[in-house]
């Protein structure tokens, strides 16, 4: 919680290109990392990040990195992501990725921050 009883925001980092998702992927050796798909022109990608946004506590899920990929800036990264974990593309999508291997994927409204803390829980 920061000075106002808000919970702490979260700290993304950008996936801009593939030295960015190798690193994600090296960071998943560590600690399990979250990747956000999200289409800046969808309503329910913008509600899906803002809910997520809104309930991420960072005392709770403070060994999950989390990425962003604006996949309509950088389609190319999210046909990578979907190659290379053997996921089927979806907007907004989220990965938990552990190891180098994508654990868990849900999309759309199925985006549950209380899932992935339990999920992230489980690798820890």
């Amino acid at each position: 919680m920061n000075l106002f009883g808000k919970k702490a925001a979260m700290n993304w980092f950008k996936l801009e290109n593939e030295k960015d998702l190798q690193e994600a992927i090296n960071s998943s050796e560590n600690s399990p990392v979250l990747l956000f798909k999200h289409s800046t022109r969808c309503s329910i990608s913008s509600m899906a990040l803002s809910r997520l946004e809104r309930s991420w506590d960072g005392k709770e899920m403070n060994q999950v990195k989390p990425y962003y990929l604006d996949l309509i800036a950088h389609r190319n990264i999210s046909n990578q992501i979907a190659e290379h974990f053997g996921v089927e593309h979806q907007s907004p999508q989220v990965l938990l990725i552990k190891k180098g291997k994508c654990v868990y994927d849900n999309s759309h409204m199925g985006i549950s921050y209380n899932d992935l803390k339990k999920e992230a829980a489980s690798l820890i």
